[in-house]
């Protein structure tokens, strides 16, 4: 790790161990992109990779010098109408109306360490040693404007972490209508972009296409990062798969509308972008206001897209994740709701709960249909009061019988929404988002808050403290349901209408610090409709996101496949579910909805009292299994071995940091008809370790079970004698074990 400055030549070199990123100030003042890719040797200049060439019908930026125009040289964070005819990273408006803006370099800073955002997640440094941060100033002395931009290397990780903070120092009133986290210019196309796409039940599905001339984006305009697209690309050459090959994958650690935008010019050279999307943004700056946009996180790898994940989940773990939870195994819980859905009451919870803690599961979790008159999604968000019809001792007496049972008690809320048919709605119908004048949308039967008012995130905070002070609570829930459909907050002035959407996410961010803080030993779970806002932002307060509603074992393996992409294992909320699957209608064998919940935080989510003796005793063998090895399934190194994308089976594993023990699974999902062998080829292991392997009677060296594979030949079709179970959505989880 190391930041080098060449003053004289204007040349700053990021050195992040496997990579380089050097960048250069240009003749116009400004900064100019030179590289970004496998690390190279510093040197005080490298005057040949800024190209300079005349291009007909350019713009140039110095009369009589046709060669050096902005359109075609790689910049570090370009504006619009300078000269430069593709997107820019930024765009401020004038009181004149004027967009044209130019910042020049101005100075810089190198600070050991890595600097907080203000009211924003990010990334943190344990210590001044493990991480330093360069401040790029820049500043438009047209306008009085200031333009620091920030980038932290770490220590031992191929990371470089991007944002901008932009300041008025100037006299008149300045408006910023973009502002990206990054901008990044890349001399070639040839790259295959990926992303993780998807609706809801079937959230961050792997796609991938080649770049082509032109833009090509995901984004959301929901209000939060959504299930359609995830704030995360990557981009890999041809040649890369997941073992092998350069891969440079961005992420954005922000819960709000998104834009992660690829352009391609017409001369094959590439320009992405990724911040808050500009759509119905516009912030004003007075004279002495700043503006901060979100953070993103450039991993690159030449280990192909296993290294690339690796990376995000060693540096989100354990570097953005925070609290008592960060390091700690998840407990095994059940959750009531699709055992009961909102029809229970008190014996029908404590009943559940004392089957659940025979079978040695250790956390009870209280679904929707608690509070107000709650029995069915139409009345009662905002009415945080027990319903006291089902809970005669409401939620601080249930949490302590459920406690005097052996369990914790976990509970679900919805803090950012609220009913139609509620007190709440009553007394303060302007605290929903949404123009009074006209008819708003509904979705789930309930409105969103204006979480960008301080007075309502105030009162949401006061009595969400109250019920956890009165109870005994150790896990929360903490579900969103609705996109925001009618962007207008009757809290803010016409002007300030363009700041609502990052004013509501900044105010969801802060109920959550006051509730962390308050209660930090409290393991808080996001949830949005299932995997609506599985994102980093919402990492840097939950150390847990629940993945998807769609909790049927086929499914999820795609699910938790795409989600590993970016997110560690630690963190994705998984369940083994009641059949048929609630979602799909589809029966998958108790063994393979565990395998699949196994690489998460697991826990199960049906009716025990319905399940025969041989399904409970599975059960009990599955607790004792995630028991003995969730340490090594949740915070192992994790490898995809075969992708469920792209044909009829799939299969990672997780391996210990020292070697020594490794669990795999490998899925089927349709049974095929007189078909060969099969081999499946692990990784991470020791290749001279000597692995007693769980259901074998051999031992495998490590570079064997690598190179050649692990046998699967009792699973060849048509083996009837086989005492391997055969059919349609079958699993099996192999134990490796270092003998020797």
């Amino acid at each position: 790790m190391a930041i080098t400055v060449h003053e004289k030549t204007g040349v700053f070199h990021l050195n992040g161990g496997a990579f380089s990123y050097i960048m250069k100030r240009m003749p116009n003042g400004q900064m100019g992109q030179l590289y970004f890719g496998k690390a190279v040797r510093d040197r005080e200049d490298y005057p040949h990779l800024l190209e300079l060439a005349h291009r007909d019908m350019a713009p140039c930026a110095f009369d009589g010098d046709t060669t050096f125009s902005l359109e075609h040289l790689k910049q570090e964070y370009p504006a619009f109408g300078t000269g430069d005819m593709r997107y820019p990273a930024y765009e401020i408006m004038r009181e004149n109306g004027s967009r044209i803006s130019n910042f020049i370099y101005k100075g810089y800073e190198i600070c050991p360490g890595k600097p907080k955002l203000a009211g924003l997640p990010a990334v943190y440094a344990e210590n001044d040693r493990e991480a330093q941060t360069l401040k790029l100033y820049l500043e438009d002395p047209v306008i009085g404007g200031e333009l620091t931009l920030l980038y932290t290397v770490f220590e031992g990780l191929p990371v470089l972490i991007r944002s901008a903070y932009f300041q008025n120092k100037g006299q008149e009133k300045l408006y910023l209508t973009r502002a990206m986290s990054l901008s990044l210019d890349l001399p070639d196309s040839q790259y295959e972009m990926v992303d993780l796409a998807g609706a809801s039940l079937r959230e961050r599905h792997v796609k991938s296409h080649r770049l082509h001339e032109g833009v090509q984006s995901i984004h959301s305009m929901r209000g939060h990062s959504s299930h359609q697209f995830n704030p995360f690309l990557a981009l890999k050459r041809g040649n890369a798969d997941e073992f092998s090959g350069e891969v440079l994958g961005i992420s954005l650690v922000y819960s709000g509308n998104f834009l992660a935008q690829v352009e391609v010019d017409t001369m094959n050279t590439v320009r992405i972008t990724m911040g808050i999307h500009p759509q119905g943004f516009s912030w004003p700056l007075e004279t002495g206001e700043s503006f901060q946009t979100p953070e993103a996180v450039m991993v690159f790898s030449q280990e192909g897209l296993n290294g690339m994940s690796q990376v995000f989940h060693r540096l989100y773990g354990t570097r953005l994740v925070r609290g008592v939870w960060r390091d700690r195994e998840r407990p095994i819980l059940i959750n009531n709701w699709e055992a009961t859905y909102m029809d229970f009451d008190e014996k029908k919870i404590l009943s559940l709960a004392e089957k659940a803690r025979d079978l040695g599961i250790e956390l009870f979790v209280l679904d929707d249909g608690w509070f107000g008159e709650r029995n069915d999604d139409t009345t009662s968000l905002g009415d945080w009061y027990p319903n006291w019809k089902k809970l005669p001792s409401g939620i601080s007496g249930l949490s302590r019988k459920i406690n005097e049972l052996g369990l914790d008690f976990g509970l679900w809320i919805e803090p950012e929404m609220v009913s139609p048919v509620s007190r709440l709605y009553e007394e303060h119908p302007d605290w929903v988002l949404g123009s009074r004048d006209r008819q708003i949308c509904r979705g789930r039967h309930q409105y969103v808050l204006d979480f960008s008012r301080s007075e309502v995130v105030d009162y949401i905070g006061d009595r969400m403290e109250q019920i956890i002070k009165e109870s005994s609570i150790s896990y929360i829930k903490w579900d969103m349901n609705r996109s925001i459909s009618d962007m207008f907050s009757s809290g803010w002035g016409a002007e300030y209408q363009s700041t609502v959407y990052h004013r509501h996410i900044l105010g969801v961010y802060r109920l959550y610090e006051r509730l962390t803080r308050a209660f930090p030993y409290i393991l808080f779970e996001s949830c949005a409709s299932g995997g609506g806002r599985f994102d980093p932002g919402m990492l840097f307060f939950a150390p847990q996101a629940w993945a998807s509603d769609d909790t049927d074992g086929i499914e999820r393996v795609k699910i938790q496949y795409g989600t590993s992409y970016v997110y560690p294992i630690s963190s994705i909320g998984s369940h083994v579910s009641a059949v048929p699957c609630h979602q799909t209608f589809r029966t998958t064998p108790l063994s393979t909805r565990a395998a699949a919940a196994y690489f998460g935080t697991f826990g199960y989510e049906l009716d025990l009292g319905t399940l025969t003796e041989e399904e409970l005793e599975e059960i009990r063998e599955q607790v004792r299994f995630m028991k003995k090895y969730r340490q090594l399934l949740q915070y192992g190194i994790f490898y995809r071995l075969q992708s469920p994308f792209e044909g009829n089976d799939a299969a990672w594993m997780c391996v210990s940091p020292d070697r020594k023990q490794a669990v795999a699974a490998y899925f089927r999902f349709l049974q095929p008809v007189n078909t060969g062998f099969k081999r499946l080829r692990l990784a991470g292991l020791n290749p001279s370790g000597r692995y007693r392997i769980s259901g074998r009677d051999y031992e495998c060296y490590g570079d064997e079970l690598m190179n050649i594979g692990l046998i699967l030949s009792d699973w060849a079709s048509g083996n009837r004698a086989s005492e391997v179970p055969q059919g349609d959505f079958q699993a099996r989880v192999f134990v490796m074990e270092e003998v020797r």
